[in-house]
């Protein structure tokens, strides 16, 4: 057996005498070159002690090597030792995984004896080779779990630059060959941690708020004897149906409740999709109408105080999506339930004249009034946009209406009014113009759409001016934010018929003439597809209103005809769409030589209704860039949901969603997926 060369400071130690010798004989040749006989007397002298250091080594250097060995047999042991004993699970494994050794701790974890050798993967399913390679940093950490237990991996990646390296463990010798590199184990269990988590995390605070839709309507139609019992059957149903998640319900007003619950309570009421929601509509004592209730739910990890911001922020969106539903809203998203319902149509009055009242008010502070609706705006938008310019005529004040596109069905309307003496040239702006108008007296007014990124001019927007809004679309999460007013009721037909309530309570002397009423009319015309979609007894009052005013069928028929070339394009959309999943009529509609090609694909999706078997339509338009989808239905299909899930939205019946970036052939394969997915969740029965 040979000996051991020492090696590092060990070995600098041990030459420190010989280093020495020389610097002796270095000062004796010093001071021979002064003194002859002294300086050969030094250097005699550094010989002997030379010789002596030799002849010290020489005899001391088997005793040398066998301290050092017995030394690091010592250390080796007490390590060796260490490791075995050690409290927390370690072990260590080859660069393929497989387990080279494990210490006593990790062996009563796994329950695998000390000489397994199988890859780790065997154990942990979550080890994997692939993983450990695509590790970017030689420490990292996972979570695995074993039984019931969970453990945090800590593993280290060591590389060794030479080919093969001896590994000692204490039944044999295992020599690492191939890949050169070890991968260290170590297991902490965070069983207890992960419970602490979860439990923290399901008995968080959760606040909500649930306000009865319809309350003073389906009061009226009970007899006085049984409201006091439908009220209390009521709130027996509410405090029973959250009371089973552990929650606690107050009261606030008759109509309005707030709600305290634990956030595995909630998760409880999502996988039920919020059954309390048609629960509520069960209840029947004598009322015609039945109750119908949104909630609104916040959650927060920063505070109870933004928690309960985001509950009221979600029963303002319930609210203005028609009701009927509940609306959970955290830091990164908002998720809908229950759309399914209808919007509850309200009978009063009362809003439409408080929001004209305020209208009036902000536009006799301004000096101009900048009105916009939606791109590629419709009949509706226009219509709107008309009711806002007479309600401006009538207080004296500047009003423009932003148009950048005017369509071939658009056109015959807005010729109406060029060339007519008693309208402004610049009637009519586009986008551009309307930047360089406003200034800080302007009050921009948007119709027929709620998001900023539909409307006409997004700029106008961003810029510090007063904003006030109407719409009949469903609020989505994306929405104009802080305006001055905001009036959207999801249960109007049209724009257009909001705004003719408004002029009716706008003012005592305003005038609106023929040819305005006309414009107005057309748009609840349009929208409501000649009455046979969400009309109510408000949009027929509305429609006698103008009718009052001058609107004449005759004329608005002639001005909403079309030329050949459209009806036949329409035709052409209606003949080739296909049926998919045997209720789906799906249709793609050529915009290339059309002017107004989304205006012939929301013709035709009516259209396609007419066939039997068609519970719900959509036609796909390719135009500037964009596919535009419109969606529409009867009563049996929620095709507002549908276009929700393609970044848009609407009504129940009647939808659309506008997607950049792709083409029709993609979008509609991306449409076919979410109808295939909202059918095996049970959002949609067919």
């Amino acid at each position: 057996m040979g000996t051991i060369a020492p090696k590092g400071k060990l070995l600098r130690y041990l030459q420190a005498p010989i280093y020495m010798v020389f610097v002796f004989l270095i000062g004796s040749v010093g001071v021979l070159y002064f003194h002859q006989k002294l300086g050969l007397l030094a250097i005699g002298v550094t010989f002997v002690y030379a010789l002596i250091i030799y002849i010290i080594y020489r005899t001391n250097e088997k005793k040398l090597s066998d301290e050092i060995i017995g030394f690091a047999v010592r250390y080796g042991t007490v390590q060796s030792r260490l490791l075995k004993n050690f409290r927390v699970p370690y072990a260590i494994t080859d660069g393929e995984g497989r387990l080279i050794w494990m210490n006593d701790k990790f062996s009563a974890v796994t329950g695998k004896p000390s000489n397994y050798q199988k890859s780790i993967t065997s154990i942990f399913p979550e080890i994997t080779r692939e993983g450990i390679e695509k590790a970017e940093d030689n420490q990292f950490t996972m979570q695995v779990e074993y039984g019931e237990r969970i453990y945090s991996a800590m593993m280290e990646r060591m590389d060794f630059d030479i080919e093969s390296e001896d590994v000692k463990r204490p039944e044999t010798t295992y020599l690492v060959e191939r890949t050169g590199t070890l991968i260290a184990i170590l297991l902490f269990d965070v069983t207890e941690l992960e419970e602490l988590k979860t439990s923290s995390v399901d008995d968080a605070m959760v606040p909500a708020l649930l306000y009865i839709d319809n309350y003073e309507e389906t009061m009226e139609s009970v007899d006085e004897v049984k409201r006091s019992m439908l009220t209390a059957v009521l709130d027996r149903k509410i405090n029973r149906y959250f009371r089973e998640v552990d929650g606690i319900v107050r009261k606030t007003e008759r109509d309005k409740y707030f709600i305290i619950m634990k956030h595995k309570g909630l998760e409880t009421l999502k996988e039920e999709k919020f059954s309390i929601l048609e629960d509520v509509q069960t209840i029947k004592i004598g009322n015609d109408n039945v109750f119908t209730v949104s909630i609104g739910v916040g959650l927060s990890s920063k505070s109870y105080m933004q928690s309960a911001e985001f509950a009221r922020a979600a029963i303002d969106l319930a609210l203005g999506r028609g009701g009927s539903q509940a609306v959970v809203k955290d830091n990164r998203d908002v998720a809908y339930f229950g759309v399914g319902g209808k919007e509850v149509e309200k009978n009063t009055r009362v809003k439409a004249r408080v929001k004209a009242q305020a209208l009036r008010e902000m536009m006799e502070a301004r000096d101009r009034v900048i009105v916009m609706g939606h791109k590629l705006s419709d009949a509706d938008a226009l219509g709107a946009a008309i009711g806002v310019y007479c309600c401006a005529r009538n207080l004296g004040k500047t009003c423009q209406i932003v148009l950048n596109t005017i369509t071939s069905s658009l056109r015959p309307l807005v010729e109406n009014f060029e060339g007519d003496d008693r309208y402004p040239k610049d009637m009519f702006i586009n986008s551009d113009a309307a930047i360089q108008l406003v200034g800080p007296d302007t009050l921009v007014v948007v119709v027929d759409t709620n998001r900023p990124n539909y409307t006409e001019c997004p700029q106008l927007l961003n810029r510090g001016n007063d904003l006030v809004v109407f719409d009949h679309h469903r609020q989505g999460s994306e929405r104009i934010s802080n305006p001055l007013l905001s009036y959207i009721e999801p249960y109007a037909s049209s724009a257009c018929e909001m705004i003719t309530e408004v002029l009716q309570y706008f003012s005592d002397d305003i005038e609106i003439n023929s040819m305005e009423a006309d414009i107005i009319y057309a748009g609840i015309l349009i929208d409501t597809n000649n009455f046979m979609t969400k009309t109510g007894v408000r949009t027929f009052e509305a429609a006698a209103y103008l009718r009052r005013n001058g609107a004449e069928v005759t004329r608005v028929r002639k001005m909403l005809r079309e030329d050949m070339d459209t009806y036949k394009a329409r035709a052409e959309v209606v003949r080739h769409a296909e049926v998919y999943r045997g209720a789906f009529a799906i249709s793609l509609c050529d915009g290339g030589e059309m002017e107004s090609p989304t205006v012939v694909g929301a013709q035709a999706a009516n259209e396609l209704l007419n066939i039997v078997g068609i519970k719900a339509s959509f036609v796909l338009t390719e135009f500037r860039n964009k596919v535009y989808v419109s969606g529409r239905s009867i009563d049996e299909i929620n095709v507002q949901l549908i276009m929700e899930r393609l970044g848009g939205g609407g009504h129940l019946n009647v939808a659309g969603a506008q997607i950049e970036d792709t083409n029709v052939i993609a979008a509609k394969h991306k449409l076919e997926d979410i109808i295939d997915t909202m059918i095996e969740e049970g959002d949609i029965k067919i």
